[in-house]
């Protein structure tokens, strides 16, 4: 018989069927009415815990040294800040008023700019409000101080009970401080959260540098922020400049201080390597208006300036490569002034007679403005055209294609006519002055390029500041060594090497004797020339000078080429003893830094590199030197036993070399204390448990125990010193 009763199961199976569709058609309902009358309302309540299209900022790539030394990096920062709403919801509002003074205590400790009443009135001002987004501390702050944070009380426990949060941001760092920082670049601070560069490489690889965005959205799950991540941000990558961190710090401290001796405004350094025209130190120091010297504008590739006498060398060599003349070429230069076209040409020591009657060499060697502006004038006043192209083949007007934003390429005028044959952008002075730097407008780094290419045998490399490119560890994209195209060789290699020689000459016997070294043989050419002041000319308010070294170092086989610019205002005004000092100190620390010497050369030769043994057990001793690595002679047992034989026969060899090797050897006998001080006699003896007694000062010269006697408990020994 079954026991299922149909009467009494069905009906409550009935009822309960009833009651879940009425239940189910309930919540139909209350979905139908919420999506629809109620949509709005809700619409707005998902909008505050949801965020859709959420940037997630990438990490930007670090800008490395030549040699992998970080130069700049992101790190993070922290804004941290208080959600007193959040504090009350969690209901810590017990622990944080028990707890407050403590707070304060600890953030005054961490920021002593401000005190603990001062945090306190702060914090409860936040806390009346019911602040969902307090600052605790208005500005940004690294990790390290971050975590001393997170430690007070009440922070330390999750955001959810205590309502401390953060915002973490990007920061960009330079270990090295101002170290090349108009040429590395910085961020601008206050836009785009300090994701703006401002200049530098920072700026002109940026597209490398920043990365790429990712997209995320936020929702809000049992009372948590959930992130989902959309697209993931990608990193930026990392670029290794051609920057030395050694170079560059000597070149900066070479400039600087030469700018502080001769109160200097402006001083600019580069160091390019020859083979690869690789910058290896790029420096721009301004005078402020505190007194101190700081990188404020990239002087070194924006600054176009008429560089003088620097640019006699390409006057000289365009003679020479358009055959116009050969070295052997003389002119007169009378007593230092020469009349050209109704203005004076003069050479820096007029006052003091002029140099006379010269050859070519000899007028680049003392710099006579007046030898070169009449070649130059000799045999192109009629057809200058044909000089400015010279000009133009030896790349100093070529662009260069630096990298850094604001970068000038040189500006040489070509001689212009009319349809009537006559002169619209000359005259009769052009020639004559442009040949000695006037009446031209070059940066030094286009300067320094020219002297480059003539230690490297005429062919002209670009100025490389980045090499590559690289993410997580691989080299994506490089930047090889580049040849300035149309300019494999600026000039043939006999001109070249007759350049050199002039160039070397200058150093060895002509002005530019400061620059050279003694240790090496150094290159280049010494500039001063008077800055033009605009429309009010050359003297207005003051003369202000343009002083120049460029050269090469070292002469027979050129590694580095470097330029280096002041300007100062006043007299006296030199670029060789100037100019030339620094780069003299930049060489000379450079080529230091590659010394290699062999070890040996350091031994001392009248050094005694063999111990003497004066006394102890023989075959002791001789393991000792044996240990070291030392060879004893024949008759080495034999001169021990003659200096002390009492060791011979206190002890059998074998039992010796175990006493030795135990560290007992000797300590039941009376050692040979003659010719020793106080000090290291009674240490000797009392360690053996001989009381000893001191009469004199000096060494000691006797002992009442003999040296080898067999010590006995309670024994004294008396010690004469003199």
């Amino acid at each position: 018989m079954s026991k299922f009763d149909y009467n009494k199961i069905m009906p409550r199976y009935s009822a309960i069927a009833v009651l879940m569709s009425l239940i189910a058609v309930a919540v139909v309902v209350r979905a139908g009415y919420i999506m629809t009358a109620k949509r709005d309302y809700w619409m707005k309540v998902a909008d505050r815990v949801k965020k859709d299209s959420v940037e997630v900022i990438p990490t930007r790539g670090n800008i490395l040294s030549c040699d992998g030394q970080l130069l700049a990096s992101s790190l993070p920062e922290f804004k941290v800040y208080m959600d007193f709403k959040q504090l009350y919801d969690a209901k810590s509002d017990t622990l944080w008023s028990e707890k407050l003074d403590s707070i304060c205590q600890g953030l005054h400790e961490i920021f002593p700019e401000q005190s603990a009443a001062a945090f306190k009135r702060h914090l409860e001002e936040g806390r009346r409000e019911m602040k969902r987004h307090w600052p605790i501390w208005p500005k940004r702050i690294n990790y390290n101080t971050y975590s001393q944070v997170k430690q007070l009380p009440v922070f330390r426990l999750s955001k959810f009970k205590s309502g401390f949060h953060e915002d973490e941001l990007n920061s960009r760092e330079r270990p090295y401080g101002t170290l090349a920082g108009r040429t590395v670049g910085d961020m601008y601070a206050a836009m785009n959260d300090g994701r703006t560069p401002r200049c530098g490489l920072e700026l002109s690889y940026d597209s490398l540098l920043r990365g790429t965005t990712g997209i995320k959205h936020r929702r809000k799950v049992l009372n948590k922020f959930l992130d989902i991540m959309d697209t993931p941000a990608m990193s930026g990558a990392d670029i290794v400049t051609t920057i030395d961190v050694g170079i560059q710090d000597l070149a900066e401290r070479a400039v600087i201080d030469e700018l502080k001796e001769i109160n200097g405004n402006v001083g600019v350094a580069i160091v390019m390597e020859v083979q690869t025209g690789d910058i290896k130190a790029i420096v721009n120091m301004e005078k402020c208006v505190d007194g101190e010297y700081r990188e404020i504008k990239n002087h070194a590739v924006s600054d176009l300036l008429e560089p003088g006498s620097v640019f006699k060398t390409i006057s000289m060599m365009t003679v020479l490569e358009d055959g116009m003349c050969d070295t052997n070429k003389v002119v007169d230069t009378g007593g230092g002034i020469w009349p050209m076209y109704g203005r004076e040409m003069k050479d820096h020591n007029w006052r003091n007679g002029g140099y006379g009657v010269m050859n070519m060499p000899k007028a680049l060697k003392v710099s006579s403005n007046v030898g070169v502006s009449r070649i130059v004038d000799e045999y192109y006043h009629k057809n200058p055209e044909k000089f400015v192209q010279g000009v133009y083949r030896s790349g100093i007007t070529a662009d260069l294609h630096i990298p850094i934003v604001g970068a000038s390429s040189a500006r040489v005028r070509m001689p212009k006519k009319n349809k009537r044959g006559e002169w619209v952008n000359w005259s009769n002075t052009a020639l004559p002055w442009m040949s000695i730097g006037y009446e031209t407008q070059i940066p030094p780094i286009a300067t320094l390029t020219f002297y480059n290419a003539i230690a490297n045998g005429g062919k002209m490399m670009q100025p490389r500041f980045v090499k590559a490119a690289m993410k997580d560890g691989e080299v994506i994209e490089e930047y090889p060594p580049t040849v300035v195209k149309g300019h494999e060789q600026i000039a043939s290699p006999k001109v070249i090497k007759l350049v050199q020689e002039m160039l070397r000459k200058v150093v060895s016997e002509g002005l530019g004797k400061k620059a050279g070294s003694e240790s090496f043989a150094v290159s280049g050419k010494t500039g001063t020339a008077q800055i033009s002041q605009g429309a009010s000319g050359y003297k207005s308010g003051g003369t202000n000078y343009l002083l120049s070294f460029a050269g090469y170092f070292p002469s027979e086989a050129p590694r580095y080429s470097c330029i280096v610019c002041i300007q100062k205002s006043g007299l006296p005004a030199s670029g060789g003893g100037m100019s030339g000092m620094v780069f003299h100190n930049i060489a000379e620390g450079i080529m230091a830094q590659s010394i290699r010497l062999d070890v040996s050369d350091a031994r001392d030769s009248a050094s005694v590199l063999t111990p003497d043994v004066k006394e102890g057990n023989v075959l002791s001793a001789e393991y000792v030197l044996s240990e070291l690595g030392i060879k004893t002679s024949a008759n080495f047992r034999q001169n021990i036993a003659s200096r002390n034989a009492v060791w011979g026969y206190a002890q059998a060899q074998g039992n010796a070399i175990k006493l030795f090797k135990k560290g007992d050897m000797g300590k039941q006998y009376i050692p040979n204390v003659q010719g020793m001080g106080a000090r290291d006699a009674v240490y000797l003896i009392e360690k053996r448990g001989v009381r000893c007694i001191v009469y004199g000062r000096g060494k000691v010269v006797s002992q009442s125990l003999p040296p080898g006697h067999y010590i006995k408990k309670g024994e004294t020994c008396t010690l004469k010193l003199e």
